[in-house]
């Protein structure tokens, strides 16, 4: 297939910040991996990676703080190309730490820009002015979902109607209370994912699979209700538990189980069509 000048630049996440918040040394603010595939599916990374510009000092953080789930959702990313490469998907990925901005959140949500994170205070984030967190939504938050909003146009103008996958992990303890399932599968309205996903994956032999755990994804969807929601497209979200993803070869057997699941799911011809909830 010949190869379109347009889709190679935005693989390589390069869109032009409105701000200089974003160095020339920094990675760009998102990732389209396989951006010409054609399978009916778009998988989405909010929360991908812990990198911060160079010029804002890791908001004050020591790399502890920064290798933590309160900088990213460790495991996700890679996962996440795993699973492009198994279902030779497009999947898009934030490029940023959800400490400047998370992008599974609107802008102006006192979530989005926290001051502490599980007990953790953000000194980078203390007192910004709306100016300051405009720049960040403008720098951060809007490149990454104007990408999303580019590949799944053209997967629906491909056609059929592509389902839309977000996926994330979660720490195994949080706020002092442990989280006991493996795998959590995520949804809104729309049970047409979630529900054969949980019947599938509920099949594995001592897998535990929360259904909206440890998350609702009627309370945190803010992505998957953005760009197929409200547009009446099939969507969920999963969540891994972070003591599952410590290795790659951990991360390539969940692929193996996500995949097989998801290609099963993605032939079912009732899930490729418009259906509000």
């Amino acid at each position: 297939m010949a190869s379109n000048p347009q889709l190679s630049e935005l693989s390589h996440g390069i869109e032009t910040a409105p701000t200089t918040l974003i160095g020339p040394d920094d990675p760009p603010p998102f990732e389209v991996v396989n951006a010409e595939a054609t399978a009916p599916i778009l998988l989405v990374c909010d929360h991908a990676s812990r990198a911060l510009p160079a010029a804002m000092n890791n908001l004050g953080l020591d790399e502890k703080a920064l290798s933590r789930h309160i900088a990213y959702d460790i495991g996700a990313g890679v996962l996440t190309r795993l699973l492009a490469e198994r279902l030779a998907a497009t999947a898009v990925l934030a490029g940023y730490s959800r400490l400047l901005l998370d992008c599974n959140r609107q802008p102006g949500d006192p979530q989005s820009i926290p001051e502490v994170s599980d007990g953790t205070v953000v000194p980078g984030n203390l007192n910004l002015s709306l100016e300051e967190q405009e720049a960040r939504a403008q720098c951060f938050h809007w490149p990454y979902h104007h990408a999303i909003d580019r590949a799944f146009a053209r997967l629906r103008r491909i056609g059929p109607e592509p389902l839309f996958f977000s996926v994330h992990t979660f720490t195994p303890s949080l706020g002092g209370k442990d989280r006991f399932w493996d795998l959590g599968v995520l949804w809104n309205r729309d049970p047409r994912i979630a529900v054969p996903l949980i019947d599938l994956l509920r099949r594995h032999e001592g897998l535990n699979v929360g259904d909206n755990e440890p998350y609702s994804g009627g309370e945190v969807a803010y992505t998957i209700n953005l760009h197929a929601g409200t547009a009446g497209l099939s969507n969920a979200a999963v969540e891994i538990r972070q003591d599952h993803c410590e290795t790659r070869e951990e991360l390539m057997r969940w692929a193996e189980l996500l995949g097989d699941a998801l290609e099963r799911i993605i032939g079912m011809d009732n899930l490729h069509r418009i259906e509000l909830f």
